[in-house]
């Protein structure tokens, strides 16, 4: 058998259809191989091939099947899911928004019956009478009032609080998640302790790191963690570590605490439990 050879026509093109020739000798025969693609589309498509040896023709098709691009999804790359905090209670109601509405809406009904704008003017003195106290009332707690952080809560960390988060970890995630009046900031008596504002090897107290949000996760050998993020603009991260012990002792028994950073220029505090739900349950 002589050596194959492939003539200059394995490239030609007519319209979008790809043709090519290849030739070769067998023992004094010439044997002609030939393609011919059905349609240029990505969809699967038949290829003919024509063989012609010695006035015999020969025909093989090949269909060609389309390779499935997509890829098994592993089931360890599940993403975890948020739990949207719907439930209604009173510590998500600004007291110092209800008071304020009450009392400016008793006031400007009162004027308005007072003047006899509206019905009502033998009520007029009454409404008077209450609504200004209240829209005080109302505008001292709105401006004491100090807002609630946003927590994000995974499903399986949910899972886990009643059974392995400790109360004293409870209790902070539901301080920090309520409206508060008359504190400067969240956590405000724990960071004083632990940054000693003012003191010798404290730190200024317009400096203090303020919380900024708070997620509740379970850490890869499945404990229970609070994550507390600040923000301390004029802090840096060995400030965080150096107090990390303290974070411990503070916000324990049976926690340990892990201090890195977080998004953007935010400090994380990992308070993670060391409670397992066979301890807490028995």
């Amino acid at each position: 058998m002589n050596a194959l050879i492939a003539s200059p026509a394995a490239a030609v093109k007519v319209g979008t259809v790809p043709r090519f020739q290849i030739t070769r000798r067998l023992n004094g025969g010439c044997s002609c191989l030939s393609s011919h693609r059905n349609s240029a589309s990505s969809t699967p498509s038949a290829t003919r091939f024509s063989i012609q040896r010695n006035g015999q023709n020969l025909r093989l098709v090949l269909v060609a099947k389309a390779a499935d691009s997509t890829q098994p999804t592993s089931s360890s790359a599940a993403t975890k899911t948020l739990v949207p905090d719907d439930g209604f209670t009173l510590a998500k109601i600004s007291f110092g928004v209800i008071g304020l509405s009450l009392g400016v809406s008793l006031l400007s009904y009162g004027f308005g019956a007072y003047f006899n704008i509206l019905p009502g003017s033998e009520w007029s003195a009454l409404m008077l009478t209450y609504g200004f106290p209240l829209a005080i009332i109302g505008m001292a707690l709105k401006y004491a009032e100090l807002k609630p952080v946003p927590c994000l809560s995974y499903s399986d960390a949910v899972a886990l609080r009643e059974t392995c988060a400790t109360p004293i970890l409870k209790q902070v995630r539901n301080d920090v998640i309520r409206y508060r009046y008359g504190d400067e900031q969240h956590l405000e008596e724990a960071l004083k302790r632990i940054f000693q504002y003012g003191q010798g090897g404290g730190i200024p107290r317009r400096s203090a790191p303020v919380l900024q949000k708070i997620r509740e996760e379970v850490t890869d050998d499945g404990k229970y963690c609070l994550v507390l993020a600040f923000e301390a603009k004029a802090l840096q991260l060995s400030d965080f570590e150096k107090r990390q012990a303290k974070f411990t002792s503070f916000f324990g028994p049976d926690i340990t605490a892990e201090v890195g950073t977080g998004e953007g220029d935010l400090f994380e505090v990992r308070l993670v439990s060391n409670s397992n739900a066979a301890v807490s349950s028995s």
